[in-house]
């Protein structure tokens, strides 16, 4: 057991990532992940593992957070919706890999955030606890629909250019968040269109008041 004054809970940040190519959809907890395919989601693994290992030596309720492609406000510059944004403000090229039909699982900030806090209050109650829960949206949108969105958003046509596949990228993520909804009442509510708008809406004002902070990069 923890010393006095030791943690005695811990939510980890894990990724979407650690799930691959995954050909079973939606990705759930239980599925196997043990072919990471970039340096970023071995690393993700590990602590999962890592975690795990602290729980069983030391007692400490864990609970690693699967986050699908979280995005928003103060998103990181170089995270693909601001990136994008950026380039479009700019009168600028977007590359679109291959075809643009890779997805992703977009989640808003405010529902990350909210299950986010849900965890940490779960593993204060449970300290014999160690859980990997999933947080996305459970819905995908692909790569061509998030460049129009975002191009409707800011009132700008975009211009693609083709780009092949980045290597170590997967083809599509998708949450299945039932373990979530059972554990954390998590309910995302932020539907794809309506959170590119916020962004953008904060995108612009930064861009006219010369002040930004950004959020880590997560999922």
């Amino acid at each position: 057991m923890p010393k006095s004054g030791a943690i005695r809970s811990f939510v980890f940040a894990s990724s979407s990532s650690v799930y691959g190519n995954n050909e079973k959809v939606p990705f759930s907890e239980d599925d196997p992940v043990d072919h990471p395919i970039s340096p970023y989601t071995a690393t993700k693994k590990a602590g999962e593992l890592l975690c795990y290992s602290y729980h069983h030596l030391y007692g400490i309720g864990v609970m690693a957070l699967r986050l699908f492609t979280v995005y928003g406000p103060r998103q990181r510059p170089d995270l693909a919706i601001h990136k994008f944004a950026r380039l479009l403000r700019e009168g600028r090229t977007i590359p679109m890999y291959e075809d643009g039909s890779t997805a992703r699982d977009y989640t808003y900030i405010d529902d990350i955030v909210q299950g986010v806090g849900a965890a940490l209050k779960y593993v204060q109650a449970r300290p014999d606890a160690y859980e990997i829960v999933n947080l996305g949206e459970s819905h995908t949108i692909s790569l061509r629909d998030m460049i129009v969105v975002l191009g409707e958003e800011m009132a700008v046509e975009p211009e693609v250019a083709p780009f092949p596949m980045q290597p170590g990228d997967v083809r599509r993520t998708w949450a299945d968040v039932t373990k979530a909804r059972q554990l954390l009442r998590y309910e995302p509510a932020t539907e794809f269109r309506e959170g590119v708008r916020r962004f953008v809406r904060w995108f612009e004002e930064s861009r006219a008041g010369g002040t930004v902070s950004y959020q880590a990069g997560l999922g």
